[in-house]
């Protein structure tokens, strides 16, 4: 008999016809999710995917793999289809459980929990910005341990995006920066379909887009016609050739295939209905069942034996990079898996040790910079800048070199300069955490955290190890009055969910959040510091306690069993709760005074402890310059809190303090009342 005939391949339409059937069949099971991006971005994803995207799905870890961001990631059935499709760890029944409680497809991809996701996004722009941060550590990774004939770090950064990613403004402050930087690794794919939600854009998005980025110094190419595979192919292998970041823009028709909802907002946010769904299959001509790809169509996307190859090449040339430069290979391995060095843990115990026997009084934004002149040199992964307020915020050390873009590319200093970008600088350092190799901090102003604020979200639901330094944390800016003074902002981040937050007293407690902040490996840092001078103060707790967010900083005369009253404080206002605990000792009063600079620390430690340093049964009374609503969970209703519960004053420090009643004497007398009210009941 004769051999039976070759099996047929299949044709590149098979292939992208395959994503748009995965993608509107799960979202017309789930009853919600958003087809028609993906079923329109079908021939950009092949051109990237199966051509030029550098990835191994058996390992979704390799340092030197490219970047993948689905910036507009409403369209996340896409990316589920691509990760399927090509060999990922994503079997098809989990792209049949889309948004569906615990399967590993959720409406918007979510890093850490779907394999071969590199960010979690949803809210637009932030994914565009992060992959600048990406961009940004790989060339700075790159300029650090590559050597000559030795390209260990040398991979590339691709995005997605939609409209609203460039509508939102981060995409200006994030796209600014990377054309400054020269970032010529990234290549962000514009899907320029002319559909949002409302319906056209055109009636409120009629930006020159193209003009725009070439503004920002990028390299703009198109539009190409984005069902074209070839002329997205070609358009890529021109942005590899460019000496600067490239977008793009490949115009495509929303819901391409469905013959009734394509080129309309009916595909942008909504199941397509069962009707339009088998229309859909009948118009491009695809038989099979939901969520059946042909065995010919699976075997062209699958991608894992080329990905073996690409490590297997990458790991050899590792090896001899290892044998040529021993001591490079070891610190670019520690770096790539997140671990700081093994001497850090004695830089803190010394640099504590230090502070205790200067007994320095400053403003703790200053503690702040001498943390990092000590803890920064000792981790050279650490690199952080300001949204142009280096002076103010102090986050330059004196070693650290300035990040510049010149011809060459960029040089690899250590303090970034990110101008007015609150957002922007936010989810670039997100972007930067996310790509390993660096622990990014970043600084502003505590009240223009509002301007970051999703960001600071975003890290703590990714659990990235990020510092946000916020400075001139409370009234005590003074003058610049209540545009400038933080008072709900505390409060606010302490109620992110997995964001710890620190506000420290002195120069020992700021070291020691420092620490904390940069040893925590599952989530972001706030450190919430002072303009205004704070003296050192003696506390009887070690470090250890220190860490464990709220301590006993000084006990009541005669010991806590003679305490009638806990003084809880933090930051600034720990020494107001500290000098009037030597006013009620001499009017025979003893109180204990309980520092928590950390209330997101303290409230994990476990019950005995908590009770230890907050005893039941003694009237709590706390102060902090901020609003009071928070502080009640520690107090309850047999004691009182100082605070400020409205906007602030423009004048000077002292003056604002004591308009709002945070004095000593103020403290005193609302102890007292406390105390006299409870003898009463």
């Amino acid at each position: 008999m004769p051999d039976s005939a070759p099996p047929t391949l299949p044709t590149r339409a098979q292939m992208c016809n395959a994503l748009r059937a995965l993608a509107m069949d799960a979202v017309q099971k789930a009853n919600s999710g958003h087809p028609g991006m993906p079923m329109g971005m079908a021939e950009v994803a092949l051109a990237l995917w199966h051509h030029h995207l550098r990835h191994n799905p058996a390992d979704p870890q390799w340092c030197d793999r490219d970047r993948f961001v689905l910036s507009n990631g409403h369209g996340s059935m896409l990316l589920y289809a691509l990760l399927h499709l090509t060999g990922y760890d994503l079997p098809i029944e989990q792209l049949s459980e889309f948004r569906q409680l615990h399967s590993r497809t959720p409406g918007h991809p979510e890093f850490g929990l779907t394999p071969g996701v590199e960010t979690t996004t949803g809210p637009l722009g932030q994914g565009f910005a992060n992959a600048v941060g990406m961009a940004l550590a790989e060339r700075l990774l790159a300029a650090e341990f590559n050597r000559p004939g030795f390209p260990i770090v040398d991979h590339r950064t691709y995005v997605f995006a939609g409209d609203g990613c460039l509508m939102e403004g981060i995409s200006h402050e994030a796209a600014s920066l990377a054309g400054t930087w020269r970032l010529d690794r990234l290549v962000v794919i514009y899907d320029d379909n002319g559909i949002s939600i409302d319906g056209e854009v055109k009636h409120w998005f009629t930006d020159d887009t193209a003009a725009r980025f070439r503004a920002y110094r990028w390299n703009v190419i198109g539009p190409v016609d984005g069902h074209d595979v070839e002329a997205v192919e070609r358009a890529i292998r021109e942005a590899h050739a460019a000496d600067r970041p490239t977008l793009i823009i490949a115009r495509t028709v929303i819901g391409k295939g469905s013959p009734n909802r394509a080129g309309s907002e009916k595909a942008h946010g909504e199941a397509l209905g069962e009707t339009e769904v088998a229309a859909t299959r009948a118009a491009i001509g695809w038989p099979h069942p939901p969520f059946h790809v042909p065995d010919q169509v699976a075997a062209a996307w699958d991608a894992r034996a080329d990905g073996a190859r690409r490590q297997a090449q990458w790991d050899e040339l590792f090896a001899r990079y290892e044998q040529r430069f021993p001591e490079l290979a070891a610190e670019f391995r520690r770096r790539t898996r997140g671990e700081l060095p093994v001497d850090f843990g004695a830089t803190v115990d010394h640099a504590v040790a230090a502070a205790q026997e200067k007994r320095e009084a400053v403003a703790t934004r200053r503690a702040s910079q001498l943390a990092l002149e000590r803890l920064a040199e000792s981790a050279p992964e650490m690199v952080g800048g300001s949204a142009d307020l280096t002076g103010s915020n102090l986050t330059k050390w004196g070693q650290a070199a300035p990040l510049r873009a010149g011809e060459d590319g960029l040089s690899s200093g250590r303090h970034i300069n990110f101008g007015v970008r609150e957002f922007g600088m936010s989810a670039i350092a997100n972007g930067m955490a996310l790509h390993g190799g660096f622990v990014p901090f970043v600084g502003t102003f505590l009240v223009f955290s509002d301007y970051a604020r999703n960001a600071l979200r975003m890290a703590a639901l990714m659990g990235q190890r990020v510092v946000f330094v916020f400075t001139h944390d409370s009234i005590g800016l003074g003058e610049d009055g209540p545009t400038h003074q933080a008072v709900e902002h505390a409060a606010s981040l302490r109620l992110i969910p997995n964001m710890d937050v620190w506000r420290p007293c002195d120069t020992v407690e700021t070291l020691i959040a420092w620490a904390h902040a940069i040893e925590r490996r599952d989530g972001p840092t706030s450190l919430l510091l002072s303009r205004q001078a704070v003296p050192f103060l003696r506390r009887r707790a070690d470090a250890e306690a220190v860490r464990r967010g709220g301590y006993v900083l000084s006990e009541a005369a005669g010991g806590v069993r003679k305490a009638r009253a806990v003084l809880i404080a933090t930051g600034s206002e720990v020494p107001l709760a500290v000098q009037a605990q030597e006013q009620l000792a001499q009017a025979g009063v003893p109180v204990r005074v309980v520092s928590i600079p950390s209330t997101t620390v303290f409230d994990r430690q476990d019950a005995a402890y908590k009770s230890g340093v907050l005893p039941e049964g003694l009237p709590r009374v706390a102060i902090e310059a901020g609003v009071t609503d928070f502080w009640w969970k520690y107090v309850r209703s047999n004691g009182a809190v100082l605070g400020v519960d409205r906007f602030g004053e423009s004048a000077p420090a002292p003056i604002v303090y004591r308009h709002f009643g945070l004095t000593v004497e103020n403290l005193v007398a609302t102890v007292q009342a406390v105390l006299s009210r409870e003898k009463q009941k």
